[in-house]
């Protein structure tokens, strides 16, 4: 039996829209949308490795919605980044 690839992230993107091809797209609702860093890790690792990171940035537009939760490789509280620790991806400073 022949291998069969993948089709093309441009006709999938066609096909399905940018959500299908997001790295985040089996996450539960809780980890993509959660207020907290360390909730939030799978899924901000999940973007590193995303192929629609600038739409998913683009189409959620945290500061313009309120945002709560991860977009576009970042974690968004209430529209406003939150300051991440590099390599343990703790908040920094105090907890709200």
């Amino acid at each position: 039996m022949p291998a069969v690839s993948a089709p093309p992230l441009a006709e999938v993107l066609e096909f399905f829209g940018w959500r299908a091809a997001a790295a985040c797209v089996d996450l539960p609702p809780e980890v993509v949308f959660s207020r907290r860093p360390a909730t939030a890790a799978p899924a901000l690792t999940a973007c590193g490795r995303c192929p629609v990171v600038a739409r998913c940035l683009e189409a959620v537009a945290p500061a313009e919605s309120w945002f709560d939760g991860v977009s576009g490789g970042r974690l968004w509280r209430n529209g406003r980044p939150v300051p991440l620790d590099g390599a343990s991806g703790r908040r920094r400073g105090r907890r709200i």
